[in-house]
Parts: C-alpha cells; sequence; structure tokens
C-alpha cells in the first residue's frame, strides 16, 4: 500500500518525507494507521549512526495510533483498536518467558537490526529500493506494520496521538524507578538529566512517594518544569560546582536511589557518589563505548553500593503502560506536560527542538 514516510538516506541528513510502499500485515501481524509518534533520542542515535543501522531507514519507535487491519493468526486485538507501539520481543526466550521483554534475547537483533521479526525489509521507496525498518515498526510514516505482541491495546477516552511516547521513553525513565529501583515511601531519589526520561523518572518517583526528589540539568527551564511535576529539589550543574556537596547536604548524607538518563561518564560517577552506603543507582542512557572511570574499591565494593543498567524499564508493556494510563488519569502521572505535537511535515525542526532542550518530548502528529 501507498505511504508517507520519512526517509534517512545519510548519516546525520534530514528526514525526507517520500511516498513509499508497506508490505500487507503477515501472520501475527497488524496494520496500524498511525495518529501520533514520539521522537526518541534512540532515533537521533540511529539516524546519527551511533546505533548503526542500514541506510537508507525508516525510523519511529513510539508509534501509537488505530488498527486497520489484522493479519492472520491475530488473537487479542482487531481492527478499529487504538494501541500503542513498543520494543519488540519474542515472548518465547527464556527473559521473556521470566517476565523481562526488555532483555529478550532476539529484541536487538530485531528493533535495531532493520529488519522484521521475519528477517524481511517492508518499505520500498519509490525506486522500489528496500528501506531498513526499526524496532519492527517504523513508526515515522503514515502507517506501520508490527506484530501483534509488540503494541498495546488501550482505553479510547484518551487521546491516541498523546500515547506514543509511553511505548519507549517515557516507559524507561517510569519504569526504571516503579519496576527495577523499587524505592518506598519516604526514600530519597536523585535523577541525572531532566529530558523525557527523566522527567518521567521525577514523576514515577512521586507517585511512589519518594521525598526528597533532586532533578540535576543544565537547562534551567526543564529544572522549573521538574519542580512542577514533583521534584522538590533542582541543581543546575552547569551554575553549580559542588553539586554532589548539594545532594549530601539536601539528603543529610546520601541518596536512598539516583538515576541518570544522560550516560556521561561524569554524570554516571556522580549518580554513584552521591549515595549513602548500601544504596543503588541505574543508569538508562545510551552512550556507545565509554569509559567511566569508576574507583571499584572507593566507589562501589567498598562502599557496598550498586549500578544497574535498565532498559525498557524493565517493563512487561501490556501490563506496565495501562497502568501509567491510570495514573495518567488519576492526575498523578501528567507526562502530558512533556509533549508539544508538530505536524509529520515538521520532523526536521521537532528533531531540532529536541536536541537543543526546547521541546521536552516531541511528538508527530500524523492526523
Amino acid at each position: 500500500m501507498k505511504v508517507k514516510a520519512a526517509i534517512i538516506r545519510e548519516k546525520g541528513g534530514r528526514f525526507l518525507i517520500e511516498d513509499a510502499e508497506l508490505d500487507e500485515p503477515k501472520q501475527g501481524e497488524i496494520l496500524v494507521k498511525i495518529s501520533g509518534c514520539g521522537i526518541c533520542h534512540a532515533d537521533m542515535a540511529a539516524r546519527d549512526q551511533v546505533h548503526p543501522l542500514r541506510l537508507p531507514a525508516v525510523l519511529g519507535h513510539e508509534g501509537s495510533g488505530i488498527i486497520v487491519k489484522t493479519g492472520d493468526g491475530v488473537r487479542e486485538l482487531k481492527t478499529g483498536d487504538h494501541v500503542i507501539l513498543h520494543a519488540y520481543s519474542c515472548g518465547r526466550c527464556e527473559p521473556c518467558l521470566k517476565g523481562h521483554p526488555a532483555y529478550c534475547l532476539r529484541q536487538h537483533g530485531v528493533n535495531f537490526g532493520g529488519v522484521h521479526s521475519d528477517g524481511t525489509r517492508r518499505l520500498r521507496d519509490g525506486a522500489g529500493t528496500e528501506l531498513s525498518t526499526f524496532f519492527n515498526q517504523s513508526s515515522f510514516a503514515t502507517y506501520a506494520v508490527a506484530s501483534e505482541n509488540n503494541a498495546v491495546k488501550v482505553d479510547e477516552d484518551v487521546d491516541i496521538a498523546l500515547l506514543g511516547p509511553l511505548g519507549c521513553g517515557i516507559q524507561t525513565g517510569a519504569g526504571a524507578v516503579i519496576n527495577k529501583l523499587r524505592p518506598q515511601v519516604g526514600d530519597s531519589f536523585v535523577v541525572f538529566g531532566c529530558g523525557a526520561v527523566g522527567m518521567s523518572a521525577v514523576m514515577a518517583a512521586k507517585a511512589a512517594g519518594c521525598t526528597p526528589i533532586i532533578g540535576v540539568d543544565i537547562v534551567g527551564s526543564r529544572l522549573e518544569t521538574a519542580l512542577e511535576l514533583g521534584a522538590s529539589h533542582v541543581i543546575n550543574s552547569r551554575e553549580n560546582a559542588n553539586v554532589h556537596d548539594e545532594i549530601m547536604k539536601i539528603t543529610e548524607g546520601g541518596a536512598d536511589f539516583s538515576l541518570d538518563t544522560s550516560a556521561l561518564p561524569s554524570m554516571v560517577i556522580a549518580g554513584l557518589e552521591c549515595l549513602k552506603l548500601g544504596a543503588r543507582a541505574a543508569v538508562v542512557g545510551s552512550s556507545g563505548d565509554v569509559t567511566t572511570g569508576i574507583k571499584l574499591q572507593e566507589t562501589l565494593m567498598g562502599s557496598a553500593r550498586s549500578l544497574e543498567g535498565v532498559v525498557q524499564g524493565d517493563s512487561i508493556p501490556k501490563l506496565f503502560l495501562p497502568r501509567l494510563i491510570r495514573l495518567y488519569k488519576a492526575g498523578m502521572f501528567p507526562f502530558d506536560r512533556l509533549i508539544k505535537f508538530y505536524d509529520f511535515d515538521e520532523i526536521n525542526e521537532a528533531a531540532s527542538d529536541s536536541r537543543k532542550g526546547v521541546t521536552i518530548k516531541p511528538v508527530l502528529r500524523h492526523c
């Protein structure tokens, strides 16, 4: 079928909206008319080849929309359902069966390999050239094909175009807190980086009853928003050279939990060193290969601290995304405050605004 797609043809290049041909859904797959799609750091990393992906490609992995067709064997979804698309997992390997689909043994080869779960590419440009796909969906397009198991049906009383970012960035930040760190009421929490992932962590920490909640960033407007969304304290690390001392003062000796969303070595180390003895830090940022220079004896073993990597919030999306929507409806998780809508043909402006920090979470509205 004919679709419009935003194609990347060269490393770091502009998104080019072109006509493309999309294959029909196969066994166990759905065809979704995309209503909205968030722009995420992972899309930019693939565009810039931090995550190598064969070009040309159609990115986009925070899609949401309405099912217009189902392939054979689809059991739980039907035409007309509102769905959020999320990262692919096979549902059959050991991590999936143990309830950790983010660590699926097949997920990396599909999500970042440029192919769908059956090893094929489903999109072609006007000249017939195959286009690499992304996260088993490629939602920077007017329609997308996805597997039934990387789609979550959601209630129809919330604007479906708003919900796409729950499928990656927002569930990553919120899930790292709720599913992985699991703070108790009254625990102190620090987040380094107040973009969409960090803000989601702040809101989740607030919902979990953490106090104090400290946001660290270099953009003043983001820190102001963090205060509005649940942070009790904020620190501008560009203006304050003593972030560690400030955190120690606020927490009266060290935080119970910290989360780094930047993947900058200095911030990862800061996230560990600001903790009390025996406390836990997590990192969710995508960095490529970097060396942190962590002092093993002083910062980790000798202080009994721990550092954990978390992918996709260690979430089971079919359970966790509806949970976040329930919190949103109850006024406890106002993620819509992070979002600014752009028309599909404004995709390059949206990507630029995200990079500059002008917009926390851009979402392309397709209709």
